[in-house]
């Protein structure tokens, strides 16, 4: 695998705090490229402050935000895994649900949150369409189509959580109440 510039040993690159007046598309910072993305443009464009956190990628990882909980080593709570899901009564609505990485969606219960009778997770293909991210970085902002965002409740308590920065391997730090007003996110308790 591949070493990323300003790495460690185990493939960590430092957190890099991007503060939107300061921000380039791309910029080295503590030796590391931070590349411009969709939803890190959305941020600055908002003038939210995040911060960038690198890591190596392994392609044979599953679980994308348990992989950045690892090689992070970030505490599992604070980091959310973006979810695509749709209406079964009618296939051209989709959502955004966060949930904490090492959680489970219900979805039964994100659809009653959502107004929905029932909800599935979408097909890997319409979640990259509607998003415009590939699976494991799908991020919450920046989306090539808005849509609705349901959070887990756990993360309105938090005053920091972790999300896929728009690629594999790259995690965004930011403020939950930012997230959740730039977003007009609602939250429901969504975890199974």
């Amino acid at each position: 695998m591949p070493a990323l510039p300003g790495a460690d040993e185990r493939g960590i690159v430092p957190p890099v705090s991007i503060r939107p007046a300061a921000f380039a598309l791309k910029r080295r910072t503590r030796n590391a490229i931070v590349s411009a993305t969709p939803a890190t443009q959305f941020l600055k464009a908002r003038n939210i402050d995040f911060d960038l956190l690198e890591y190596a990628h392994d392609p044979r990882a599953e679980a994308y935000g348990l992989e950045a909980v690892e090689k992070l080593g970030l505490d599992a709570a604070s980091v959310f895994k973006t979810l695509v899901v749709s209406d079964e009564g009618t296939p051209a609505h989709h959502a955004l649900v966060l949930v904490p990485a090492a959680e489970k969606l219900n979805l039964s219960v994100a659809a009653k949150a959502l107004g929905w009778k029932r909800a599935a997770m979408a097909k890997p293909a319409d979640a990259q369409r509607l998003t415009g991210y590939v699976l494991g970085g799908i991020s919450a902002f920046g989306t090539k189509k808005p849509l609705p965002v349901l959070v887990d409740d756990s993360l309105v308590g938090q005053a920091k959580i972790h999300l896929s920065g728009g690629k594999r391997g790259l995690e965004i730090r930011v403020a939950a109440a930012d997230l959740i007003a730039a977003l007009s996110a609602v939250a429901a308790p969504i975890c199974a």
